[in-house]
């Protein structure tokens, strides 16, 4: 695939683009050969590039050129480079400038955004559809949402009127951006908690609000001290009948590329038998991979009486 292709693949992407985030190229899918390093995001305005990989200097030249071009065609007004295969994974701006207080749009929601100084945004947008489900399915609901990072989850449950929602993370940090998340949104925080707990050491305090009838499991997949899915995962999912509500439904989500959706279902059946495998929700088109199963795997179960 050359730089002309991409610049054609641009502009396909970018007929129906508003302020709402959309991924333009996901060169991580593997679906485009040589580019497995590439990934191009728009955002309102902002043209957010990830280099994964070094590129041939020639080539980069080229590629930024292109884009140079291509931003005058569109909406964006700033152009953002990170990259992502340097410590620290720094960022420049080539175009344009960023505002201070970013966010991304999502279905009219707003997450707070960095584009500069953290490897991750704040924001993981491949979990749309994840979202989606969330605020369709919690109406009136106790919600627990494990791995919280900056809680986007529990802006979607309580946008869909969730009752209450316990948020749980290690990092206080995102915690924090959890709160200003809602507070972005606009939604009053009374009923949610944003709780600093290590998952697998606190499920005595966890408890304590149960039973929740909607569960959602968003670990990373290897967070070194506190959480390696191939040997943790189950642990949580032994704890799911003595926290769970008897119509309860679960969202358990994995992002590991080693693990299929087999390794959670295999798990629940072994570990949690009264919770049925419902379906897997479909990943976004503009995130498509050449294995699926080796992207963003997001797997409702409901609990039912055997």
């Amino acid at each position: 695939m050359r730089v002309v292709d991409i610049q054609t693949h641009l502009l396909e992407n970018s007929k129906d683009l508003t302020d709402e985030f959309k991924r333009l190229f996901h060169g991580r899918g593997g679906l485009y050969e040589g580019w497995k390093h590439l990934t191009i995001d728009s955002i309102d305005t902002i043209l957010s590039i990830a280099l994964y990989s070094e590129m041939n200097s020639d080539l980069e030249a080229e590629f930024i050129d292109m884009l140079k071009i291509f931003i005058p065609s569109t909406r964006h007004k700033t152009l953002v480079v990170q990259r992502r295969y340097i410590k620290g994974s720094p960022s420049e701006i080539l175009v344009g400038e960023l505002e201070e207080n970013l966010f991304a749009v999502e279905n009219g929601m707003k997450f707070k955004l960095n584009l500069l100084s953290n490897q991750n945004s704040l924001y993981f947008p491949d979990m749309k559809n994840g979202r989606t489900f969330v605020r369709e399915n919690s109406k009136d609901k106790n919600v627990l949402n494990l791995f919280s990072y900056t809680s986007a989850f529990s802006v979607a449950a309580k946008l869909g009127g969730a009752a209450s929602v316990s948020n749980i993370d290690m990092s206080k940090g995102a915690l924090s951006v959890g709160r200003a998340n809602h507070h972005l949104n606009l939604i009053d925080t009374k009923g949610v908690s944003f709780l600093p707990y290590n998952i697998l050491k606190s499920f005595s305090r966890i408890k304590k609000k149960a039973p929740y009838d909607l569960i959602i499991i968003d670990p990373p997949t290897s967070q070194k001290g506190s959480f390696e899915a191939i040997k943790d995962y189950e642990k949580i999912i032994k704890k799911l009948p003595e926290i769970a509500s008897e119509n309860c439904t679960v969202l358990a989500s994995l992002n590991s590329p080693d693990l299929d959706s087999g390794f959670i279902i295999s798990l629940m059946n072994e570990f949690a038998s009264d919770f049925r495998f419902i379906r897997r929700l479909e990943n976004l088109k503009e995130f498509a991979s050449d294995n699926e199963e080796r992207s963003l795997k997001n797997l409702v179960f409901k609990r039912e009486k055997i």
